[in-house]
């Protein structure tokens, strides 16, 4: 195990003013529907302001950047599209989604490489020319301090990209598969689980049977309860949840839909290491990603 910290003390976040239900993403992405509310754009913003205020209020530094622009429906997930890493690597990640190619924004590239310690920017975008496609810490989910890679395998995550990155910050791939109840592959490996420093929170009965006992295998080795999320709960975004360090330790962030359906000896088990932190998100929850989408961990140092 190495010292790095699993939880990052700041994040990079995207206010969205003409935030929609990507139609572009729909063919792939079971948890989105057609959002009912009237004025969508202008509840999300304000969903945006009340979560990184809740944040702030925890002590957790909150980057966030605007989007005024009208051709990116999605950019309130920035997680998908870069990622930090404590040894100064920033990576910028092919998306499988022609529309979510225009969310790659210098000026947030500049910002973390003028107030952190950014080794080398190393940019895989061009891969999706190639028809192969990971999208950041959508497609991987990263246990920092095990140098563990977990990723499901589908139509956004592409085996030989997650080995390509793999190799990059010497972390081990653990490749596996994982479908809803029609036997449609999920679309992204953070809508099914979540690793923070003590636990894993999994909905293992997504997960082909004789893919499990490996899985279970290494959280074991890493020292993690397991928290075994059932299909309904993955439904109402208990995967999609992120762990923080705050001014008085390590918080869970997770939307209020996601709290709502815990159980209570779930919440006992997770508020053993992390004070969990409920953002109601409920327009933004209608485009099918939830807060661990839309928080971008900096994992760098500071300068």
């Amino acid at each position: 195990m190495s010292l790095t910290q699993q939880a990052p003390s700041a994040v990079v976040m995207v206010r969205p003013h003409h935030f929609t239900s990507n139609p572009q993403t729909m063919l792939d992405n079971a948890f989105q529907s057609e959002c009912e509310v009237k004025n969508e754009s202008e509840q999300a913003f304000k969903e945006v302001t009340h979560a990184v205020e809740l944040l702030q209020s925890e002590g957790v530094t909150v980057h966030l950047f605007e989007d005024e622009q009208t051709h990116t429906p999605d950019s309130v997930f920035p997680n998908n599209w870069f990622s930090t890493h404590q040894n100064g690597q920033l990576i910028i990640y092919p998306m499988f989604v022609e529309n979510r190619r225009l969310e790659y924004r210098k000026d947030i590239i500049d910002f973390l490489t003028d107030h952190y310690k950014v080794a080398v920017v190393t940019d895989y975008a061009h891969l999706a020319k190639e028809n192969s496609f990971l999208e950041g810490t959508g497609s991987l989910v990263l246990d920092h301090q095990y140098k563990l890679a977990y990723a499901v395998e589908s139509k956004r995550t592409t085996r030989s990209v997650v080995n390509t990155v793999c190799n990059l910050l010497s972390f081990k791939p653990v490749v596996f598969n994982a479908t809803d109840e029609q036997g449609i592959a999920v679309y992204h490996t953070n809508v099914l689980m979540c690793v923070a420093s003590k636990f894993v929170m999994i909905g293992l009965n997504m997960v082909p049977e004789d893919q499990r006992s490996e899985l279970v295998g290494h959280f074991l080795q890493s020292h993690h309860e397991v928290i075994d999320l059932s299909v309904e709960q993955i439904n109402n975004f208990c995967g999609n949840a992120i762990e923080l360090h705050g001014k008085n330790g390590r918080i869970l962030a997770l939307s209020q839909t996601a709290y709502n359906a815990l159980t209570a000896e779930q919440i006992i088990a997770i508020q053993k290491t992390a004070k969990l932190v409920p953002l109601p998100i409920p327009t933004i929850e209608s485009a099918g990603g939830s807060v661990r989408c839309m928080i971008a961990g900096v994992h760098l140092q500071s300068k």
